[in-house]
């Protein structure tokens, strides 16, 4: 086998920089690398809701860390991005689509104290 027949394809996946972030996209990546039979790469985005002390309503609300995201995502800086969502802008971006939403655990697993 050549070394070019060994080399496998690398998804890029981008994500926030959030312990949660990191987390949801680990499990993911895992998932999409093993179907792909491909080598995962995180590609960690800041967004201006990472960066901002000023509250989320003043700094655009709904889609404020997700917006980063996109514009990685349209650059060609990733390959795929992976976003809780929850707090994805309802509004259609026109070069993107949702691609998969993963099956969710039992919502009435909660503690409420």
């Amino acid at each position: 086998m050549t070394a070019a027949a060994a080399q496998r394809d690398v998804i890029r996946v981008g994500t926030r920089g959030s312990a949660l972030a990191l987390a949801q996209t680990n499990q993911i990546a895992e998932r999409l690398g093993k179907a792909a039979n491909a080598d995962i790469e995180i590609v960690t985005v800041t967004t201006q809701g990472d960066t901002s002390r000023a509250s989320l309503q003043s700094i655009g609300g709904t889609g404020v860390f997700a917006a980063a995201l996109r514009e990685a995502l349209v650059a060609g800086e990733c390959d795929v991005v992976v976003h809780s969502l929850k707090d994805l802008p309802t509004a259609d971006h026109p070069r993107l689509r949702l691609g998969a939403v993963p099956k969710r655990a039992d919502a009435r697993d909660a503690l409420c104290a």
